[in-house]
């Protein structure tokens, strides 16, 4: 039985060891069962937000969509799409089972959870986390208080303000400026118009691009190259699987080298390991050194 047609009863929801007040919950206000989106949209009501995701996450999503001109909420979970021709501000939590689209901003006090797509057609803002199974795509700014998780590419035509661990399954696109508290993992790509600032680490899986300058106060790594059109400034070591090129200063943290070509053959360094900054970095253990850069 799909979860569209599913009917709730109390040995079907006891069979799922739920906490034992929201159990005497359901069997207070539902004994005789309910619809699956009928039961979340009466537990969102009454306060239950997170025993409302704990249902969402024992019987998964639907094919519903749930088309609205707006939302202002204290909280929305859906089992399906929720499809907004403009924006969704909400107090705590905004929620769906699959995709989440609104033609504006996309606002929420703690969380946005999309088992799929998320994409807005102004700012996103979350208080805590910000998380989608698939891409994010936002035409304005993303800011977030906590992490971000993203299960595909993301992409932001403005700023990007992370307060948490900022990790993108996919490729990474952002038209200004990325600023993160936590650790930056990105499974493709990092391409950045502006300044990239980590607190942390810093991880591409491919190459890292930067319009500006490239800051972070760990280890600086990716799996090709690493260009920026500023300074390239590590805490830590700097570890490119190709070239690495600056514009200005390229430094690695105290006691710690630079490393280019790792993933290049000795013989091809001079083609594909090449490091150009403004001066020759310290400690530089691999790589052909080219001068400075003419970007």
């Amino acid at each position: 039985m799909s979860p569209t047609t599913m009917d709730f009863t109390t040995k079907f929801v006891r069979s799922k060891n739920p906490c034992a007040q929201g159990y005497r919950w359901f069997v207070r206000n539902h004994q005789e069962g309910g619809d699956y989106q009928q039961v979340l949209d009466a537990l969102v009501e009454a306060g239950r937000i997170d025993d409302a995701c704990w249902l969402l996450n024992q019987f998964g999503p639907t094919d519903a969509v749930l088309k609205l001109d707006a939302v202002e909420a204290e909280a929305l979970v859906f089992a399906g799409s929720i499809e907004v021709r403009g924006g969704i501000e909400v107090n705590s939590l905004v929620r769906a089972g699959r995709s989440i689209r609104a033609g504006g901003g996309i606002r929420a006090g703690r969380t946005i959870i999309a088992g799929e797509d998320i994409q807005a057609g102004a700012a996103i803002r979350s208080g805590d986390t910000l998380e989608s199974g698939g891409d994010i795509r936002c035409e304005m700014s993303i800011e977030t208080l906590g992490a971000i998780r993203c299960g595909g590419g993301l992409r932001a035509l403005w700023d990007v303000t992370c307060g948490g661990k900022f990790d993108a399954v996919d490729k990474v696109l952002v038209g200004q400026d990325l600023v993160v508290e936590g650790a930056i993992a990105c499974g493709k790509d990092l391409h950045v118009r502006g300044a990239i600032t980590g607190s942390d680490s810093i991880h591409a899986r491919q190459g890292i691009l930067c319009g500006a300058s490239l800051r972070c106060a760990l280890h600086l790594e990716a799996g090709l190259g690493i260009k920026a059109t500023d300074s390239i400034i590590a805490g830590g070591s700097i570890r490119a699987g190709e070239s690495l090129s600056a514009g200005d200063e390229l430094r690695a943290g105290p006691g710690y080298g630079v490393f280019a070509g790792l993933c290049v053959q000795h013989e091809a360094w001079e083609a594909s390991a090449m490091v150009s900054a403004s001066v020759r970095p310290e400690r530089l253990m691999s790589g052909c050194w080219a001068g400075a850069c003419l970007v």
